[in-house]
């Protein structure tokens, strides 16, 4: 099965929060850094993170494998909608205002960005820039590049998830040559760091005119320009269909900042492009590349061995991480028939017998997803406390009845329970909603069967599906498994054309204005948005404004529990399971690495940030 990973846009990476202070109004200040509720776990001055090694040497390469499911990549340009981009692209060739650390959430550190000036208001935010800041082309970072950069980002030709989260930010003043300053519409302790992970390139990529225009490229037209970033990679040799190599800068103006010490140690990082899980594999065994990581627990218990592996040359690492569980789920389309009736939607994740297949085909690898903010204390649990339940209060017309009660779980069918129970519970939901059993068939009153389609971009996934397919049989409901070519499945999500599909949502311990682009009411209507349920609930949004501008760590604690209760009720995500461990294979022989993985680096991120080049083996 393939879950398609829904990350929040990879250039606004999200800094959680797991301080315990409550957020206080400060005079307007400047720091090296901004944290969410006023703490911050490195001082001014300090000399590089503490999971790196800041004495690592530069050199080698580092070999990956795409970890996009695309047989190759048609455009450089990855904020645009159409096409795909090489992974890693935008992390590699684009610095930002601030960056985050690895063993840290909420917080951010300058980067391009010398200083950050919070007004006590919270209505804006003040960015100096470095002197010393630059792109691959030698021009300095500028203000007017960073107005340039929100600009487009927010025009007509990128990804509307970037309009999304950012509707809360007013505008963009330029103060002066390296002095921008942010101005929201309302107080958000989120939005400093929000604005300070834009992406930020040149005014100069793409900086042509078409000659069918007579005028500037617009942003769309910007597809194989090389990107004029500022981060220490640029793009290096490439083989279109096979590989990209990126190349580390060696003038890069930031390798010694505090921030990047010890990091981008790689001289070249290339990432190879396999057209399907089966040759990545056998690629890997084969030693073509250095480091992979695995989703697939049947690989990682099966198949993940050879000579190599015997020799010790290739290494299996499983390495514990602290980062939220996430909600990799089934997502149920309410913008169709039949998905549109709760009781419906709760009948089909009755049929779902998770714990037999985390026995049976999962060895027992997983733990089962139970709302949309596991492992963090946004995590809703029991019955509502009195300020979730003020919260949830106005919207009780609008929210189904059981958010008034204890906390969601999902159905078991180990201890007590069994599918048999859960299966005559969905019956009686199905008859409620107005099916019942004809002739084998769960047909509605006008003799129309049940027949739905689950929507993959591969036809591997099909094996993990069938147990719920024959459960569903049993209920007299057809699933059909549509497998379709990757370019076709992003099309159809884009334009929610599907019944269901599985997504693997990306958790954070401080929900914020992306969940608007997830739940929102504006977004279920919006193309290419991040709403693929098609929820349009006026309570939702407004528990999510409230849990946005929370100016306390209580009231946003009571906001994103409210929310955990109201989507997880409403029955639009059936809970599919997670991992507690980054498990990931890796040369042993080319690769060396930091001894201790930081608590909220994901998965191979870490390699690329942090790892370095080992020394040639005298054999």
């Amino acid at each position: 099965m393939h879950v398609m990973s829904r990350p929040f846009p990879h250039t606004l990476r999200r800094w959680a929060v797991a301080g315990a202070l409550a957020l206080a109004a400060p005079a307007l200040w400047a720091a090296h850094g901004y944290a969410i509720w006023g703490e911050l776990k490195y001082p001014d001055g300090f000399t590089h993170f503490d999971y790196v090694n800041p004495q690592a040497p530069k050199g080698g390469e580092l070999r990956l494998v795409s970890n996009l499911r695309v047989s190759t990549f048609d455009k450089y340009n990855p904020f645009t909608l159409r096409g795909s981009a090489p992974a890693y692209l935008g992390e590699l060739m684009f610095d930002s205002l601030l960056t985050g650390a690895l063993d840290e959430t909420g917080a951010g550190y300058g980067l391009l960005a010398e200083d950050v000036q919070a007004a006590p208001d919270g209505l804006s935010v003040t960015f100096h820039l470095r002197d010393t800041a630059k792109f691959h082309n030698g021009d300095p970072v500028l203000a007017a590049d960073v107005k340039f950069s929100f600009d487009t980002l927010l025009g007509p030709h990128t990804s509307p998830a970037y309009k999304t989260i950012l509707a809360d930010v007013a505008g963009l003043d330029v103060l002066g040559e390296r002095t921008v300053r942010f101005r929201f519409k309302v107080p958000n302790r989120e939005l400093p760091l929000t604005v300070g992970a834009i992406p930020i390139f040149s005014h100069q990529w793409g900086n042509e005119i078409d000659p069918a225009t007579g005028q500037r490229k617009t942003f769309d037209k910007v597809v194989m320009d090389p990107p004029i970033g500022s981060g220490p990679y640029k793009i290096g040799p490439v083989k279109f269909g096979r590989d990209i190599t990126y190349v580390r800068d060696p003038g890069y103006w930031a390798r010694d900042l505090p921030v990047r010490r010890g990091t981008a140690n790689f001289d070249r990082i290339t990432v190879k492009i396999y057209k399907d899980s089966t040759a990545r594999l056998e690629a890997l065994k084969a030693g073509e590349f250095d480091l992979m990581r695995f989703f697939s627990a049947g690989d990682w218990a099966r198949r993940v061995n050879g000579r190599k592996f015997d020799s010790g040359e290739l290494v299996k690492g499983e390495f514990t991480h602290k980062l939220p569980t996430g909600f990799q789920s089934y997502v149920l389309n309410t913008r169709r028939k039949p998905l549109d009736d709760i009781r419906v939607r709760e009948a089909l994740g009755l049929a779902v017998d998770y714990e037999w297949m985390n026995r049976q085909m999962f060895y027992g690898a997983y733990q089962r997803v139970r709302g949309l903010f596991g492992n963090t204390e946004c995590a809703a649990d029991g019955t509502p406390s009195p300020d979730e339940l003020a919260l949830l209060e106005p919207g009780r017309a609008q929210l189904p009845p059981a958010v008034f009660g204890p906390m969601y779980s999902p159905p078991r069918t180990d201890g007590d329970h069994s599918l048999r129970d859960n299966l005559r519970q969905a019956q009686a939901l199905l008859r409620e909603a107005g099916w019942t059993v004809q002739d084998g068939l769960l047909k509605n009153a006008q003799g129309e069967p049940m027949v739905l389609q689950y929507l993959d971009s591969n036809e591997t996934g099909a094996r993990v599906v069938s147990p719920w397919i024959r459960n569903l049989e049993k209920l007299g409901i057809t699933l059909r498994f549509r497998p379709v070519d990757f370019a076709l499945y992003q099309q159809r999500l884009r334009t929610f054309d599907f019944d269901i599909i599985s997504i693997n949502f990306q958790g954070t311990p401080n929900p914020g204005a992306e969940y608007a682009d997830l739940f929102g009411s504006q977004a279920a209507k919006t193309p290419d948005s991040g709403n693929f349920s098609g929820i349009a609930n006026p309570a939702v949004d407004r528990i999510i404004t409230r849990m946005v501008g929370a100016k306390t760590k209580p009231d946003f604690i009571a906001a994103c529990r409210a929310l955990d209760r109201a989507i997880s009720h409403s029955h639009i995500l059936i809970p599919q399971w997670s991992a507690s461990t980054h498990r990931m294979a890796y040369n042993a022989w080319r690769l060396q690495r930091p001894p201790q993985m930081p608590p909220y680096a994901p998965g191979e991120a870490w390699a690329i940030d942090s790892w370095w080049a080992a020394p040639p083996r005298q054999d």
